[in-house]
């Protein structure tokens, strides 16, 4: 996918993207704390379950299950020599669900390592999404997504990998810091995180995870006057609970999706859902988005 087919999406309006992987894939039978990734090799079924409810539910543009398929993550679950593997099954999955009705933009996610400890060099973090971006690209990703990170020098690291592709780059921080929960972990605001991310030369600007719609409404406004890129967001379904040993989550998807056409007002052009969100909750925001449409 080139710059232009994104103009071309875009100008069809608010674009609907997916919502939640991880709890999706646990309640199918992932087990917390196994690597959801490696199931594109050894569940695809199951994954592309996943993939094919959301574009049921209307969403036109999905993800792959890549969004910790980077070597130092993998190598926490005995996987770092099937990275290329594991990244390319990611997107022929996702594809197969799409079956031309959606665009797969492919997930990336931080590695997890705080460079400023020193433990690991930039040259050898960017090398790694390097590594995987180009297998994501090999293998027909329409474009890129970086999401959930909350350091900027490792996202700008990302950028620069996913930028050597030649695809599509989308770039999100995950703002759940501060008193006002408008920070990063690393203290970052979302007018930095924008300035930075749009200098580097990003396709579109956005914010996921982290907290629950509310606070989108917020972020979204901040983000978009502080760069001329279109607004990505995708939020929780509220914050998690620990329920008799799992994890849920208490928002609707209605809840959820009444606040949607605030998001539309303040710019944001490619709206979803991330960690506790379903099908369900696609269907509701894809709902809203046409009824603005229609005002």
């Amino acid at each position: 996918m080139c710059k232009s087919s994104l103009a071309e999406l875009l100008g069809r309006g608010t674009v609907v993207t997916d919502g939640a992987w991880g709890t999706q894939l646990q309640e199918r039978g992932l087990e917390v704390g196994a690597c959801p990734d490696g199931w594109n090799l050894t569940r695809p079924e199951k994954v592309e379950e996943v993939a094919r409810a959301y574009v049921e539910a209307g969403s036109q543009v999905i993800l792959t299950n890549t969004f910790g398929a980077n070597r130092f993550t993998l190598a926490r679950h005995g996987l770092d020599g099937k990275v290329a593997e594991i990244n390319r099954a990611g997107v022929e999955i996702s594809r197969r669900a799409a079956a031309g009705q959606a665009k797969v933009f492919a997930s990336v996610g931080p590695t997890g390592i705080m460079l400023m400890m020193g433990e690991v060099s930039p040259e050898e973090v960017q090398a790694a999404f390097e590594v995987q971006c180009q297998a994501l690209a090999e293998a027909g990703a329409d474009a890129i997504v970086l999401e959930t990170f909350s350091d900027p020098a490792e996202i700008l690291l990302a950028v620069a990998a996913a930028k050597k592709t030649g695809l599509p780059v989308v770039a999100c921080m995950t703002f759940d810091s501060g008193k006002d929960h408008d920070r990063t972990l690393m203290g970052t605001t979302p007018e930095q995180a924008a300035q930075k991310l749009t200098a580097a030369g990003v396709d579109c600007v956005g914010s996921n995870c982290g907290q629950g719609i509310e606070g989108f409404v917020k972020i979204a406004p901040r983000l978009k006057a502080a760069t001329d890129r279109p607004i990505w967001i995708k939020a929780n379904a509220g914050l998690p609970q620990i329920v008799d040993g799992r994890t849920t989550y208490a928002q609707t998807p209605e809840g959820f999706a009444a606040l949607v056409p605030a998001l539309i007002e303040s710019g944001v052009q490619f709206v979803g859902g991330c960690c506790g969100t379903t099908p369900e909750f696609i269907r509701a925001v894809k709902k809203k988005v046409e009824e603005a449409a229609r005002r």
